[in-house]
């Protein structure tokens, strides 16, 4: 890094950005801050999802220009498809088997003694800031010098819930949230009453614009970087975005924007939206929670009753997509407000997500987490960076990159001086990618949950049964079967060939690198949450 330059760092964690051109000629700044880092995150959003990647429906003209000033990751995963232990590997560089986290609860020594991404660079003379959905607990949520949350906080007025309670809309937000819920968010004075759920957990917001939790992240840190345009210090920001993860509740003017009357081939070649390529699988082929879903074993998404009737369907993904739409506007507002900083030249770009959604592929809503960890469209995730100077404008890269690698990358490209771990750092820097066109010689990657570890390589993909009783008994899929599929000949996923015996030797590479994973990852954390429960019993 030449010193005298000052970068911003956005790690645009999935959604909408305007980027800048990299032809414009200004003069840049001449000091010795460090770069800054905005961390622009978006939950559960499918990489397939945005106009650059070619889908026929979605509208995100800001991602699509980011990406077209930036380098592109095409390979690269979640360490695990649900959102608590997926951040926490962004955070910390840590396996979540190290942590203990393979799911969304829990806690461990490891998570409280790990450093935090926001303590290194606090300890590096950064300000440190986070705006919205965080959804991480312990010392993997330290060093923040502000912080405001989506969820409602005891003694904190500064979290979203309050917001929309201080400026009368908190019927409207529990009218939002009830699609899931059936009830208002805690904290709030409607957490009491009962309002129905909506099928797939799909329905119009009644929130003004201005208010959603998508426009907090977004006023947040518009209002942070005019504030840091005058700063002597750098910054750290993580701005998150609670969407498109479920309660499906897009505004009316963005849920316009997609035609949901009939199946249709893309709004860019007539009128409706595509149908999912996988969205007639048959049941047989999921793993069993998933049937159970599909079949109407969850009464929030009535799954069941949407195939009869496949308009609830388009509700659904054409209310993913328009809240997509609402993101990418929001991430092109914050980019604005960076260029109108005269920041916008001196900015890296990272934009990315914790893990993805069916979005209808295979019949399913949402990502089903506690029943599999196999998916492309949940562990692919969206990783587009922008250095300027160094990335190459549109560039792809096939190279296996996962969030745990964010951290090493931040920290060797910003040179930043990291304090003694307990825990070493796990993930492994992308910055000779990034700036060299290098490669990370990987042969594999591993995500893992509780229940399914999924072996992952340039071209196929093992997903192992795990048994996951000692922690959760319900999770047992063992009896399913494990699932292997050849990605280059078999993108969709559709056609497990884990019994056939043209597959034997890849099949058994793959069970080798699971083996290799398990024997250099401490299972620190793990063992402690096993050893926990065994004690409660």
């Amino acid at each position: 890094m030449k010193s005298g330059r000052n970068v911003i760092i956005i790690l645009l964690v999935i959604f909408s950005v305007t980027g800048f051109s990299c032809s414009r000629k200004k003069v840049v700044k001449q000091n010795q801050k460090k770069p800054n880092v905005i961390i622009l995150f978006s939950d559960q959003h499918n990489k397939k999802v945005m106009g650059f990647e070619g889908h026929p429906d979605v509208i995100t003209p800001n991602l699509d220009k980011l990406a077209a000033e930036s380098l592109i990751f095409d390979k690269a995963y979640c360490n695990v498809g649900v959102c608590t232990p997926s951040r926490s590997a962004l955070l910390t560089g840590l396996m979540p088997r190290t942590l203990g986290l393979l799911a969304n609860p829990g806690h461990t020594s490891v998570m409280d003694d790990a450093v935090s991404m926001a303590t290194i660079f606090k300890n590096n003379n950064y300000n440190t800031y986070a705006f919205g959905k965080r959804h991480v607990s312990t010392s993997i949520d330290a060093g923040w010098d502000v912080k405001k949350d989506h969820a409602y906080k005891p003694n904190d007025d500064d979290n979203y819930v309050s917001w929309i309670e201080r400026n009368g809309y908190a019927k409207e937000f529990a009218h939002d949230w009830a699609a899931e819920f059936g009830r208002g968010p805690r904290g709030s004075s409607e957490f009491e009453t009962k309002i129905p759920t909506a099928d797939l957990g799909t329905r119009i917001s009644k929130l003004p614009e201005d208010f959603t939790m998508e426009a907090f992240t977004t006023q947040e840190t518009i209002k942070m970087i005019k504030e840091q345009a005058k700063s002597e210090k750098p910054f750290l920001c993580w701005a998150t975005f609670y969407r498109p993860h479920q309660p499906y509740n897009p505004l009316q003017k963005y849920m316009d924007m997609y035609n949901v009357s009939e199946w249709g081939e893309g709004t860019k070649k007539g009128s409706g939206i595509k149908i999912p390529e996988s969205f007639y699988e048959p049941t047989k082929n999921l793993p069993p929670l998933l049937q159970s879903q599909r079949n109407g074993g969850n009464k929030v998404w009535n799954m069941d009753k949407a195939f009869k009737n496949e308009q609830l369907w388009r509700n659904y993904i054409g209310a993913y997509y328009a809240l997509v739409t609402e993101i990418d506007h929001c991430v092109g507002e914050i980019l604005n407000a960076l260029e109108e900083a005269d920041l916008e030249e001196e900015t890296i770009v990272i934009y990315t997500s914790d893990h993805g959604d069916f979005v209808g592929n295979h019949g399913m809503v949402e990502k089903a987490a506690a029943g599999q960890n196999v998916y492309e469209d949940i562990l692919n995730i969206p990783l587009i960076i922008r250095f300027p100077g160094k990335t190459k404008n549109g560039k792809r890269t096939a190279e296996l990159v996962t969030l745990a690698d964010v951290l090493p990358t931040l920290i060797e490209m910003l040179d930043l001086k990291v304090p003694d771990l307990k825990y070493p750092i796990q993930g492994e820097s992308m910055a000779d990618i990034i700036t060299k066109n290098g490669s990370m010689n990987r042969d594999y990657l591993i995500s893992e949950s509780w229940s399914q570890a999924a072996v992952i390589t340039q071209n196929s993909k093992l997903g192992i049964m795990l048994d996951p009783t000692v922690v959760h008994k319900n999770w047992d899929y063992r009896e399913f079967g494990d699932m292997f599929f050849d990605m280059e000949k078999d993108p969709l996923e559709i056609d497990n060939k884990i019994n056939d015996k043209n597959y034997e030797q890849e099949i058994a590479k793959l069970r080798g690198y699971y083996k290799e994973f398990v024997k250099n990852t401490p299972p620190t954390g793990k063992d402690e949450m096993i050893k926990n429960r065994l004690n409660k019993e």
